[in-house]
């Protein structure tokens, strides 16, 4: 995400970046450790299930984890970070990550075979940032409790909303590849990487300058404004995108590039056969959106206020993923008419009888079980098979992915998720 409703980021400096050999040796050492991972012959098999999953003609069910509390999981300082220079640190703690995981908790995770270096890109947000009070149980966490302060009462503070505007800076974006071609000299190629995946969900930022309560009653108060909005958040979605394309600044994310709230995106009906490689344009590429605000709404108003002004931006794109943790196991008649739909986002408050029912084999179940249990005072493995087990053999048949997210705390047990890790590819081979 380029832009955020909680704050504004600055543009990347074009800056020389000078690391010590200290800081050269720690990274040019975990580069290696990357690389002989990449190297294996598993992460091939693997995209091979992940493709086959997408296409719809899965081979099992599919396991992948994200949205994990790193501050909570070191275990004798594998994620410690040793360098000093701020650049290298964000390097460093990115491939440490990815070590941790592919040693503890990999699912069906892949390591990618080259590093990506990140254009310098910077968009504007959307004029406006939420301005919130903030509760924490702990003050590492950066999952916390907000009270949103209303700033959309009336219909001219819609102007309050502008349309971004998107730079590149090829000087900054210069400067950091040629930095990681030095580091990655002989271990490793380096891939420069545009804007991928977007993350579209107008609704997840409206509700944070709108108020959730006052958001939800306007749907019957004031119809008018909530059209309003919602348009405008579109169209400033899609300002920004049309100046991605425009400055070829998007990159392919038919890879191990996360697609929605989902697992990765491996098809073989992206990029297209209308496709230039030398300029990645949305219809080679996933489309998303949600509207999580709206799990207690009917179908007819979750069309009426959110997928219909949707469907604009998902129509541009080659496949779409649709939801986040919002129940859609009633929605499916509306879910259908957004254009080359691929996955649906199941969360654990779906009736899965009848998400079953309704998606059938015509989509991929991107379901979600509850990360709740890891947060409990008292681990239980147990419950947590139980669900998983159930919903395996609710959706047998289904072509399915199980993506444990949304874990805001394992009380500083990782081994938690170490065992659910383990559990979930056991139990998804069993169905192989």
């Amino acid at each position: 995400m380029l832009h955020d409703p909680s704050h504004r980021t600055p543009p990347a400096p074009a800056e020389e970046i000078r690391l010590t050999p200290h800081d050269k040796d720690v990274l040019r050492r975990l580069i290696a450790d990357v690389a002989d991972i990449a190297a294996l012959p598993i992460q091939r098999e693997r995209a091979e299930l992940w493709q086959r999953l997408n296409d719809l003609e899965s081979v099992r069910p599919m396991v992948w984890i994200n949205e994990i509390p790193w501050h909570e999981m070191d275990v004798d300082g594998e994620l410690a970070v040793r360098t000093e220079h701020p650049w290298a640190r964000d390097l460093e703690s990115r491939l440490r990550q990815t070590l941790y995981q592919w040693r503890h908790l990999p699912g069906d995770m892949i390591v990618s075979d080259a590093i990506e270096c990140p254009l310098a890109i910077h968009s504007t947000d959307f004029g406006i940032i939420e301005d919130v009070d903030i509760v924490t149980t702990d003050d590492a966490n950066p999952v916390v409790s907000r009270h949103f302060r209303i700033q959309i009462r009336h219909l001219e503070d819609l102007e309050k909303i502008r349309m971004p505007h998107v730079t590149h800076n090829p000087d900054a974006t210069a400067t950091a590849y040629a930095t990681m071609c030095d580091l990655c000299q002989g271990l490793m190629p380096v891939r420069k990487v545009g804007q991928s995946h977007i993350w579209f969900t107008p609704w997840d930022y409206l509700i944070r300058w709108w108020g959730v309560t006052e958001a939800m009653l306007d749907l019957h108060d004031r119809p008018e404004m909530v059209h309003a909005a919602v348009d405008r958040m579109v169209a400033a979605w899609m300002t920004e995108l049309d100046q991605f394309v425009e400055q070829n600044l998007l990159s392919l994310d038919c890879n191990n590039t996360r697609v929605g709230s989902g697992g990765y995106g491996y098809t073989r009906e992206l990029p297209g056969s209308d496709f230039d490689p030398g300029w990645v344009r949305p219809h080679n590429m996933w489309g998303c959106s949600n509207a999580q605000a709206f799990s207690q709404v009917s179908p007819e108003t979750h069309w009426e206020f959110a997928l219909k002004h949707e469907i604009p931006w998902l129509s541009r794109w080659g496949l779409n993923y649709y939801g986040c943790c919002e129940p859609l196991d009633a929605k499916m008649d509306i879910l259908r008419r957004i254009p080359r739909l691929r996955k649906i986002s199941m969360s654990c408050w779906v009736d899965l009888d009848r998400a079953v029912r309704n998606v059938g084999r015509d989509f991929v179940i991107s379901y979600k079980p509850n990360p709740a249990y890891l947060a409990e005072h008292r681990w239980r493995p147990e419950a947590m098979r139980d669900e998983l087990r159930t919903a395996l053999e609710k959706t047998r048949g289904c072509h399915v992915e199980i993506i444990l997210k949304d874990i805001s705390t394992v009380r500083y047990q990782p081994q938690r998720l170490w065992e659910w890790a383990a559990m979930a590819s056991e139990l998804v081979s069993e169905q192989a």
